[in-house]
């Protein structure tokens, strides 16, 4: 079926079914932390080990963006999509019944190769079956999902471990991706069309080294300490990655078509999102630090806290989705833009004199910030594509996301450590806050270099 034949209430239905899943792989993508002091206890491992549920789970869904253009090219998306929700409710299955953390290590693998595959693959099909026109509040709505992801995940996992045991939270999961699997039986259709490619698996190979830089980056973040072999990794990482952009530009038919980053403004879009991703992520780092080391509250407190700007993301994003179509990308992305320098900026004039409920109101600046320039910004970036280039659009864009992400946490965590070699320092966290005011300054820049289209206004 192609996409012009979904109208009315199946559209409507297919639309929801994809949202569905995406939901659910976010909230566990979001909420597994909460159940490390449990799984710790369980599996008889420490904090280190335990962190490994989510740092193998980055490093896996790391990989797997890149893969998607290929695989929506030469499968059906309702077979991609029914694959996506079985491989995950494989590894869930693995995880809940995982005598040991080997096992879990594995099931949680599994879920990554999921979420790798299906986060810039959903985004595709939204962008593709939606008129030009109305995709900004379509996006608007993906971003509402995975902004209620990021809201709902640590309640969610908290209510159920407060009252069930740590295999209740992934049985929740399994739970709603098996009612998705059934929707989706009937309601996904193959609303892409293909163009089969081989598949280059010397490219693959190559791509692995954007593990190699995700890893490197998350240890030296954690442990603060540049090891010789920490350093062999980082060279090998990057020679494969400098291997795999430059195959990519030369093949005929390459696994990722990095050519269409000679469009600028896509590259704008690119570098938008990341910085806008940036600030997302290292608000939800920096700031429960700030409210215990700082502030001295609870870690329930630092958790909460969190809540108030998360919701607000999400209410926001189909709204500034509906504000892109009438006012146009370039001004729906200043707003932004001006949001998180603002929000930044009274961070930095306020660091000695924060509160909890003034740094909860600068959260919501950011936060709401983020709305007007992350789906809008991908939005632009498909837009500027030809449509056969969207696929490969949309995985740049979610892979440099994560490694910006990535790399941000880590600056910050140096940043914060290097203010006193504590993170407990008041004088840490306004270097952090002066560093990443600067940093969407230079965003601000960026949106202000975006070339109005007659499609963005």
């Amino acid at each position: 079926m192609e996409e012009k034949e979904l109208h009315g209430i199946k559209r409507t239905i297919f639309v929801w079914t994809l949202l569905a899943g995406t939901f659910t792989m976010s909230i566990s993508q979001s909420s597994l932390s909460t159940a490390y002091p449990t799984l710790m206890h369980y599996f008889g491992v420490d904090a280190p080990t335990i962190q490994w549920l989510t740092t193998g789970f980055m490093l896996i869904m790391c990989v797997m963006m890149p893969l998607s253009p290929w695989l929506l090219n030469n499968f059906s998306f309702k077979k991609i999509y029914l694959s996506v929700l079985l491989i995950f409710m494989v590894g869930t299955v693995m995880i809940i019944m995982a005598p040991n953390f080997i096992l879990a290590l594995l099931g949680r693998a599994l879920e990554a190769v999921a979420v790798g595959v299906l986060f810039p693959s959903f985004q595709t099909v939204l962008l593709t079956i939606t008129p030009v026109k109305k995709r900004p509040s379509v996006m608007g709505l993906a971003g509402l999902v995975m902004g209620s992801a990021l809201a709902c995940g640590p309640i969610i996992s908290g209510i159920i471990l407060n009252y069930l045991s740590w295999q209740s939270l992934f049985g929740f999961f399994l739970f709603v991706i098996a009612i998705v699997f059934v929707s989706a039986l009937f309601n996904i259709y193959d609303v892409l069309p293909r163009q089969h490619s081989g598949f280059d698996f010397i490219s693959v190979i190559a791509s692995f080294g954007l593990i190699g830089i995700l890893y490197v980056v998350q240890t030296y973040g954690s442990k603060l300490e540049m090891t010789p072999a920490l350093l062999v990794l980082l060279i090998l990482s990057l020679a494969f990655t400098a291997y795999f952009i430059y195959r990519q530009f030369t093949l005929k038919e390459p696994l990722l078509k990095l050519r269409v980053m000679r469009v600028v403004n896509f590259d704008l879009a690119v570098l938008l999102t990341g910085i806008a991703y940036i600030s997302l992520i290292v608000v939800t780092v920096v700031y429960p630090l700030y409210y215990q080391k700082i502030l001295h509250t609870s870690v329930l407190v630092s958790g909460l806290a969190l809540v108030p700007p998360a919701i607000l993301l999400s209410i926001l994003n189909p709204l500034t989705g509906k504000l892109t179509e009438k006012i146009g990308f370039k001004k729906t992305l200043l707003i932004g833009m001006a949001m998180l320098v603002c929000g930044w900026g009274a961070l930095v004039v306020f660091a000695g004199n924060l509160t909890l409920v003034s740094m909860i109101i600068f959260a919501m600046l950011i936060e709401g910030g983020n709305a007007f320039v992350m789906m809008p910004a991908t939005t632009l970036g498909a837009n500027s594509l030809a449509e056969s280039q969207i696929s490969h659009g949309t995985a740049i864009i979610t892979t440099v996301r994560q490694l910006l992400g990535a790399l941000g946490v880590t600056v910050a965590t140096l940043i914060l450590a290097a203010g006193s070699g504590s993170i407990s320092s008041v004088n840490g966290y306004r270097n952090a806050f002066i560093f990443f005011c600067l940093l969407e300054i230079i965003g601000f820049i960026l949106a202000c270099a975006i070339r109005q289209t007659k499609d963005n206004k």
